[in-house]
């Protein structure tokens, strides 16, 4: 706690004062020009992968970075109607669905449900990735841990960007050109950040001349 308390006066004796102009710029409003949907886990800072600035990115965060498939409900859908807010008033020309590397939602799309049976939650959660498992498979050339971890993790990047396109407000945008989808994979030990080519079909990493 006390780490925590300190970290915010930190910030208000160096980053906010460093950034007091922008801070009151920010005041009345906001116009992000990227959705970035990327996972809970505490490794995974978007504003420092991109080097960003408050106001630049509008966050949704959940495990495993997971996009739900459109549709209209009476419950609470706090991802959904993240996305809709994002591009219908905010009016973003980017989303950005990042995956990294040692993803624990991930890996427990390959765990059966018994031996998740203490997080209910969670299970009904990854229910919306079930489809990954089976294509994980049939990409699979070996059978190491390291292998279906890696594959596992783009696929589910790969099936989070097919759910977006359900969105019709989505794609009609991405149709018309006045909105992109990137899908990211971040490596956390070496910084690496690889983007989906859709001509290559391929991750590939990015570079000065990306």
């Amino acid at each position: 706690m006390k780490k925590l308390f300190k970290g915010i006066l930190d910030f208000q004796s160096e980053d906010f004062e460093a950034h007091r102009e922008l801070f009151s710029d920010l005041k009345s409003g906001q116009n992000p020009h990227t959705l970035f949907i990327g996972c809970s886990d505490s490794r995974v800072v978007p504003t420092l992968i991109t080097k960003t600035n408050p106001g630049e990115l509008f966050l949704v965060r959940n495990i495993a970075n997971i996009v739900p498939p459109y549709h209209l409900s009476d419950q609470f859908v706090a991802t959904a109607s993240s996305i809709e807010f994002a591009v219908l008033s905010l009016e973003v020309d980017t989303i950005v669905v990042c995956g990294h590397s040692n993803c624990g939602g991930c890996y427990a799309m390959n765990k059966s449900r018994e031996s998740l049976e203490s997080m209910p939650n969670l299970v009904k959660w990854l229910e919306i990735s079930k489809e990954v498992p089976a294509r994980v498979n049939r990409l699979m050339k070996g059978n190491s841990p390291a292998e279906r971890e890696w594959i596992t993790e783009e696929v589910n990047i790969l099936v989070q960007m097919e759910n977006l396109l359900s969105y019709p407000f989505v794609r009609e945008r991405v149709v018309a050109g006045s909105l992109k989808i990137l899908g990211w994979y971040y490596i956390i030990e070496t910084g690496e950040v690889f983007n989906f080519n859709d001509e290559t079909g391929h991750f590939e990493i990015v570079e000065k001349d990306t």
